[in-house]
């Protein structure tokens, strides 16, 4: 029965220049349940999501919300019908504070019509008390960290009052303490009566808080049922038509001389002191929990931020970084964490992000070689599968996950002896997830250093040949592989001293 739901989507159907983004799909959700989208990145639940707030207009099919068959022009029709969306790429207005952000477009008016700032910061304090959230609705958003920037989002869609809300991605910035938080606030939200569609790549996510399950694969619908008909291998096979037995391909590699030394690195609160060698061949680990310093010593060495005093020697030699381009230069990479804000240029073309770092390979007597470029990213197109219907597509068409491929093409065309990624899989599917590990072995086998923060303890335990782990902006310790356990890295995570092996 129709009342059953409270929005049906029939044979929907929307295309982009050479791809079928979605394949006449079909979705059903329940009231008050939290409904779970999932799929390797490009299988169109993103996608979906847009068709049904506004943001694309679909080529053919239906959408019914709460029993009528409804048009949806666009994001503000989708809003005032009841459904609102929080994004998996953030994209809030900096220098505006927290309550502008929340209420823009719909501001509260004062006399003579004009804008009650007063009201606002009110309004948008009162909401942060309802949900328990610690953030100055005066604060300007620039001065947010991307965890408290995605929690004002989750605020801002709660804040319309929706029957309906969207969540993409949504604790793909945020620690582990704020995503318990959030997972209380959709409980009180079913409570409430409200439907939530809840879009992750984390598995753990789905069997705790989810009531259904739909899974899409190459823009079709393979299935629906419920989640406590699902276990992790049969979800993951839906996923990827295939059954994923090594997510950690970690595979042995030489690990030769030590290729970069970092000695007493100082640069801020967050980086204090920090000594360390990595060796070609390795990859290690950095550990850590949100705000321990851990991207900061990237951004550090790679000069996006100042150092006060401290060196760092690649190859033996001292290297001078004041600049991201001297650290390209001492054959150095840097994948960064927030792809939209720091990585991809969205309105270039694909080539374009892949080839920007390495031009100066591909310029002869001050001439560009556009054949060269076009080649060497073709390959490196083959090499990751970015699923992308020529080079010229701009890349913010792309998924989540093949934009992060093409950064890390980027980085890979320029060479280098040492490649530090933060986050290499944040946001990316569980296929994609394997193919950038193995990907990561591949490197480290041909003699590349590799120095990888992530805030997944699988990934680093799976990936890592050795482990350094931050607290407060300093290294607490120091793992090998053999080591390097959960309760260990936690331990020093937390600024405790870990025990030795053994006791």
């Amino acid at each position: 029965m129709a009342d059953d739901y409270i929005l049906r989507m029939t044979d929907i159907r929307k295309t982009f220049p050479g791809v079928v983004a979605l394949d006449n799909v079909g979705l059903e959700v329940r009231p008050a349940t939290v409904h779970a989208l999932m799929g390797e990145n490009g299988a169109g639940k993103s996608t979906l999501m847009k068709v049904l707030i506004g943001m694309y207009q679909a080529d053919s099919g239906t959408i019914e919300f709460e029993g009528r068959e409804v048009q949806v022009p666009d994001t503000r029709a989708g809003l005032g019908m009841g459904i609102s969306m929080i994004h998996q790429e953030l994209t809030p207005v900096p220098e505006m504070t927290v309550a502008e952000n929340i209420f823009l477009g719909r501001e509260p008016r004062g006399w003579f019509g004009l804008v009650s700032h007063a009201r606002m910061t009110a309004d948008a304090q009162a909401l942060f008390d309802t949900w328990n959230i610690r953030i100055d609705p005066r604060a300007q958003m620039k001065f947010l960290s991307v965890a408290q920037s995605q929690m004002v989002e989750i605020a801002k869609a709660i804040s319309y009052d929706a029957r309906l809300i969207i969540m993409d991605e949504p604790t793909s910035a945020i620690t582990e303490r704020e995503v318990d938080h959030l997972h209380a606030m959709i409980a009180q939200l079913k409570k409430n009566g409200v439907a939530v569609i809840y879009i992750t790549h984390k598995m753990d996510e789905v069997f705790k808080i989810s009531d259904e399950v739909t899974v899409f694969r190459d823009g079709k619908r393979v299935d629906t049922l419920p989640a406590d008909q699902l276990d992790r291998n049969r979800l993951i096979s839906l996923m990827v038509g295939r059954e994923l037995t090594h997510m950690f391909p970690k595979e042995p590699a030489d690990i030769g001389e030590v290729v970069m030394s970092v000695r007493s690195l100082t640069g801020g609160p967050l980086v204090q002191d920090i000594s360390f060698d990595v060796r070609r061949g390795e990859i290690l680990g950095i550990a850590g929990l949100m705000g321990a310093g851990r991207t900061e010593v990237l951004e550090t060495i790679f000069g996006i931020r100042p150092s006060e005093r401290g060196e760092v020697f690649v190859e033996g030699k001292k290297v001078t970084i004041k600049q991201p381009m001297d650290a390209i230069d001492a054959n150095i990479g840097l994948l960064t964490e927030d792809r939209k804000q720091s990585g991809i240029m969205g309105v270039l073309s694909v080539r374009d992000n892949m080839a920007v770092a390495a031009l100066p390979k591909f310029t002869t007597k001050g001439f560009i070689r556009t054949k060269a470029i076009d080649e060497a990213c073709e390959r490196e197109r083959k090499a990751l599968a970015v699923k992308t219907p020529s080079l010229e597509q701009a890349v913010q068409n792309l998924s989540g996950g093949n934009q992060q491929k093409v950064l890390i093409s980027r980085w890979l065309l320029t060479e280098p002896e040492i490649l530090m990624i933060d986050e290499p899989t944040r946001g990316i599917d569980v296929g994609a997830k394997s193919e950038i590990h193995r990907l990561m072995c591949k490197l480290a086998q041909t003699g590349k250093a590799i120095i990888m923060v992530s805030s997944e303890m699988p990934e680093i335990l799976g990936m890592s040949d050795r482990v350094l782990v931050m607290h407060e902006g300093r290294i607490t310790g120091e793992l090998s592989r053999d080591e390097a356990t959960q309760e260990r890295v936690m331990q020093l995570a937390t600024g405790m001293t870990a025990a030795a092996p053994g006791r």
